[in-house]
């Protein structure tokens, strides 16, 4: 808990009023790659407490839109539309799906991670089925040609999961941001240019 509370990238989000730290990760990886531009739909999953939706949807101006779903509450922000519900539920899925009223999605970006129990293995298995719900969303509502952003672990399951997005997106490449702490296994893939299914 110190550590977090003295984390300089925890009190720079303090100070610019972001609702967290992993907002310097989109951040960074937006300056690099130019994922968020005027006009596109995009998805942010796993977006409590918003700090990845705070950044993205004033870039999304004009004429672009942003829908946010989480398991966990979100204050509302402008611009963009929140669904609270669980992503493994039919009926949640479902509402999303109302809610994008078949516009083809642009851009997918996932910060999403389970509750960590310190069981490597464990942890391992449950971030690796988040991720494989994300990809699923991606191949069933992105558009081709567009874009995933996605937090993946370096552990078990990491590999298979890079070849299955390969064969999702014509190129798959990995980021680690500055913001990323260095103990930690996150590394966020990039699937660029998404294939025709």
């Amino acid at each position: 808990m110190q550590e977090h509370l003295n984390d300089p990238w925890v009190l720079k989000a303090k100070a610019e009023g972001y609702r967290s730290r992993a907002v310097f990760k989109l951040l960074e990886i937006d300056k690099k790659d130019r994922l968020l531009k005027p006009g596109i739909v995009a998805v942010d999953l796993g977006s409590a407490p918003g700090s990845w939706s705070q950044v993205a949807a004033p870039r999304l101006r004009p004429g672009g839109e942003l829908f946010a779903l989480d398991i966990l509450p979100m204050e509302p922000l402008p611009e963009v539309t929140f669904l609270q519900g669980d992503f493994r539920e039919d009926a949640v899925l479902a509402e999303f799906e109302r809610l994008l009223a078949g516009r083809a999605v642009d851009l997918v970006l996932s910060d999403m991670a389970p509750n960590m129990s310190g069981n490597a293995v464990s942890d391992d298995g449950r971030m690796m089925l988040l991720a494989e719900l994300a990809l699923d969303f991606a191949r069933q509502h992105l558009r081709p040609g567009g874009k995933m952003l996605i937090k993946v672990f370096q552990g078990a399951g990491f590999t298979e999961f890079r070849t299955a997005m390969m064969k999702v997106f014509t190129s798959v490449q990995s980021r680690k941001p500055d913001a990323s702490r260095d103990r930690s296994a996150e590394v966020y893939l990039l699937g660029l240019d998404k294939k025709q299914s």
